[in-house]
This record gives structure tokens, sequence and C-alpha cells, in this order.
């Protein structure tokens, strides 16, 4: 009996040590995955997958898992995935089949589609031994119904006591967007009541259960807002991970950055820097720099905010924007500013649909091909993870060096990005001139190009554009030392097996080896009182 009261400690110390805080995804990056779209098992006939189809496709965890390289060498250190609870299991609906996770049903259970349990925890156990996070999509808000008057003895919560009665959503109505249902009369999707002390307990339990089996390091959270603000904090306490909000929105800061912090969720998604990266970037667009800065500056503790240009409920990116380079200059203010960098897998393919189901295209018809965007990736990420590896720069905040109508030169930590709006044509005498805090003479390297500045006189930089409108991210020569980066070697620290992938390898404080055996330590110390006693 002693021996088990000290194993339960032992390993209840590990879970808590294992477990992945706000401060432990701040460094990450996060690439997004509709796990029925990212990849076929083994030997599947690679069929014609058609999103406007609204089915399975055939992608599932351990294909997810089989794949894994693409990810990683990337410079990735974690992966989104779809949700992995029981959805609706009956007739196609109005909207097809629940390829994507989303259509709740009883969330005790497994989604069956994407595999078993073993095969979760499969994904899970891969990715943490490559060092990488695992984030999982849950639904907490609704569940799916056809019909306003389910039968709601296939849902975990059975008792229509349980969820609010039907209404419509009043928009812009806060009672009635936490309380009346998402969907509409073909698929319904009643709103769970999250005030009830039944539901709370219950979802608290689950959300505690689920973490620990599968060894979960983080949530993103579907339609948060229309969940009561107060739910969050305790659920969030009982799940003991990282807690990413989808709070659906777009260029006002307040309605959004309410539901992050103490009261509510350690992040939320940033669609006000969405929106104005959208209106600074775009091509046809306004090309309205100022609206970055506007968000910027209405901003707070960003550092935890997810940063996307994509995801499964918005138009891709080339839908909206004709010009490759101003994805690429969007993309890199995501990597380079506070945050926490999202990328919607397909993103680096140039995956070109519109709104759902057109945003959900299989990823493999792409061969999975190393195309200048996944490059700019890598590279992106290779910085990223070098900085936050070996200093604070994931804590140290951006600061805005210059603006133009072409574009914003941009600071955090020793690393300023100049990325502009122009486009891939070139534009002889357009240029953005910066004042940086160096010494006139310092030499700089552009990551992307590895191509040698020096700063000029009072600190000045200027970029010109005569090769056209491409991101420049400069760093002091010097600081390149063991990134990896132009020709650099890697540091000793970092293992073999790949550039990005080793850069990642040195990224997981939390499943640090050390932590073992410290538990271990406590556990033998507790054996030897006990029965010495």
């Amino acid at each position: 009996m002693l021996f088990q009261i000290s194993l339960f400690i032992f390993l209840a110390s590990v879970e808590t040590a294992l477990a992945a805080t706000a401060e432990q995804w701040r460094g990450r990056s996060i690439y997004q995955i509709v796990t029925d779209r990212f990849a076929l098992p083994s030997g599947a006939s690679p069929n014609a997958c058609d999103p406007g189809q609204q089915t399975w496709c055939g992608g599932n965890w351990n294909s997810i898992r089989q794949n894994l390289d693409y990810v990683q060498n990337a410079g990735f250190t974690a992966i989104w995935i779809s949700p992995v609870n029981q959805n609706y299991e009956g007739p196609r609906s109005a909207y097809g089949d629940p390829y994507h996770g989303y259509w709740m049903a009883d969330v005790s259970k497994l989604n069956s589609r994407f595999g078993t349990a073993d095969d979760l925890k499969a994904l899970s156990a891969e990715l943490h031994r490559r060092n990488m996070y695992l984030m999982v999509d849950i639904v907490v808000n609704n569940v799916m119904a056809t019909s306003k008057t389910p039968d709601y003895s296939t849902y975990l919560f059975k008792d229509a006591s349980m969820y609010h009665p039907y209404c419509p959503i009043q928009w812009g109505n806060t009672t009635s967007e936490q309380e009346c249902w998402l969907g509409d009369d073909k698929v319904p999707l009643p709103d769970v009541d999250t005030r009830n002390p039944t539901v709370v307990a219950q979802y608290g339990d689950w959300i505690q259960d689920l973490v620990k089996e599968y060894n979960i390091d983080g949530l993103r959270i579907d339609a948060a807002k229309h969940v009561n603000i107060d739910f969050w904090p305790g659920f969030c306490a009982k799940a003991g991970v990282f807690c990413m909000g989808e709070v659906f929105g777009g260029a006002e800061v307040d309605p959004i950055a309410m539901y992050q912090g103490p009261q509510a969720l350690d992040s939320v998604l940033n669609f006000p820097m969405y929106s104005a990266l959208l209106s600074g970037f775009s091509i046809p667009g306004p090309q309205n720099i100022s609206a970055i800065v506007d968000v910027f500056q209405q901003s707070q503790d960003t550092g935890l905010l997810g940063n996307f240009l994509e995801n499964q409920d918005l138009p891709r990116w080339r839908n909206l924007s004709v010009d490759p380079q101003s994805m690429y200059n969007a993309m890199a203010f995501n990597f380079m500013s506070d945050g926490i960098p999202v990328v919607y897998y397909g993103q680096e393919q140039g995956f070109s649909g519109n709104a759902d189901p057109f945003n959900r295209e299989p990823l493999w018809p792409s061969n999975y091909t190393l195309t200048p965007a996944y490059e700019l990736i890598t590279n992106l990420n290779m910085l990223r993870n070098f900085l936050v590896n070996t200093t604070d720069w994931a804590k140290q905040g951006t600061q805005i060096l210059t603006t133009s109508p072409y574009g914003i030169a941009i600071m955090k930590g020793p690393v300023i990005s100049v990325l502009t709006n122009i486009g891939s044509p070139p534009q002889n005498g357009t240029h953005i001139a910066a004042k940086t805090p160096y010494p006139s003479s310092t030499a700089l390297t552009n990551i992307l190009t590895c191509q040698q500045w020096a700063v000029g006189s009072s600190g000045m930089i200027d970029t010109q554009y005569t090769l056209g409108g491409v991101p420049i991210i400069l760093i002091p020569s010097n600081l390149l030392v063991g990134s990896g980066l132009c020709g650099t070697q890697l540091a000793a620290t970092a293992k073999a097996g790949g550039k990005a992938a080793s850069l990642a390898s040195v990224a997981r404080p939390a499943f640090s080896l050390s932590i073992i055996p410290l538990a271990l330590m406590w556990s033998v110390l507790l054996v030897f009182c006990f029965f010495s006693s």
C-alpha cells in the first residue's frame, strides 16, 4: 500500500512537471492541421478529394504521425489538430459529413473516424519524442443536431435541462450570443448551459481526463466567446495546460482582448491583427499600414496571442491577395513580432480556396513540395527557435521603428524586420528608411538571403526594392553564431538530424529529462520514510 501511494505521488509529480504552461508555449510555433486533410494512410489510394463534397477524405492520427517530418523540418515546434471527440454519426446532413471534427456528439468518446485511443497516444508520444507539443481543438459551447428537438440521450449531457432553450442568436447582444444556438434550421447546434453546476463539474472532469490520458500540451477552444467568460478560468485550471480561445471578430481590439487574462483564457487568436495585416498587405487592397499601427498601439500582453493569416473558417490568403510577396511579408510579421505564429496547413503550398468548405483542401496533391513559402517559414522558424532557446527574445517587446505607405519596420530584441506591401514587381525609387539603435558600420545579415548589410550614419538602414517587395530580416552578424543560418554552425547542444529538426529539439523545457530523476528521487525518499517510520 505504501509503495502504491509513493508511486501515485511519483506519477502525479511527473504529470504536473510535464504540463505545458502558457510561458512554455510563448516560444512555440504552431502548424494547424485538419486531420482528415493532411495526409493519407500508408498504402491508401490517392483518390480525388473534392472539398466541395463535404465528406471524409481519409486522413487520421496515424497518417499525421507518419508525416511529421514535413512539419518538423520546417521548424515548427507544435501542431494543432482537429477536435478528437466523437462527432455526429447519423445520415449525411444538409451540409455533408462531419469530416472537420466540430460536430460534437458525446465528447467523452473519441472520433473513431480518426483512429483509436492507441493511435492518438502514439501521435502524442511521437510528438514528444521530437520535443514538439500537441494542441487539440475542443468544442465546449455546443453539440450538433439535425433538428431543434434532438434526442439528448446521445450526448454527454443527457437531459434538456443542461442546455439553453432554442433561440436564434441576435448578433451584438452578448447574452444572446452566449445562450442562443449557433447553426441554423438545417444543422442546429444545441447550446450547452455552462452555468449549470453539473455541466461545469462534468466538463472539468472530462477535460482533466482527456489531457492526462493523451498527454495533451495545449487546447484551442472553439467558439470561446459563445460561453460565459467566467466559465473559462476553472475549466482551464482543471485542464492544467495552455488555453487559446477562438474569439471570432474583426479589427476591434477590446471585444476580443477581454477574453484574455486571469478572468478568462491564457490566450486568444489575434483576429484584430489578422484584419490589420489583410488591410495593410493584401494586393489588391487598401494597403493601409496605419491599420497595423492602430492595432499594435491598442494591444497589450500580446506575447501569447495566436498570430495567423489563415484558418479553417477564413478564405485562404491567396484567395484574397494575388501577389505571393504580400503573404511572405505578412507572414514574416507574424513570426518576427510578439505572439505565437500559427500556420494553417496548405498555406505554405499557396492554396487558394475560398471560405468553408473550399479552404479545407487535401494536402497530398501538393506532394509536400518544398515551395518558396515553405523555405521562408523554415528560415523564420530557424531564427525564431534559435533566439527563443538562447535568449529571452520571446519575452522582449516589439517596437515600431518606422512606417510609410510602402510598409513598416519593426524591432524585437536584436532583430529588425522591414516589411513592405509593394508586391513582386521591382520598384525603382521606392524605399523604407529606419533609424536603429545600432552604431554606424555595425555588420548585419539578412537571414532570408544571407546578404551582408552595414548600418549607416546615425544608425540608419535604408531598403531598396529594385528586386521587388521582398521581406528583409536583419540581425547583427555576430549573433547568428550557433544558429545554423547563413553558413554558421549549429550550436553544440542541437541534435543531429536536419537543421530545423535539431533546432526544435532544444526547444522543449517542459519535457526535460531532468524532471524524471528529480521526481524519482522524491519518490524514493518517500518510500524510505514510509518504511522507516
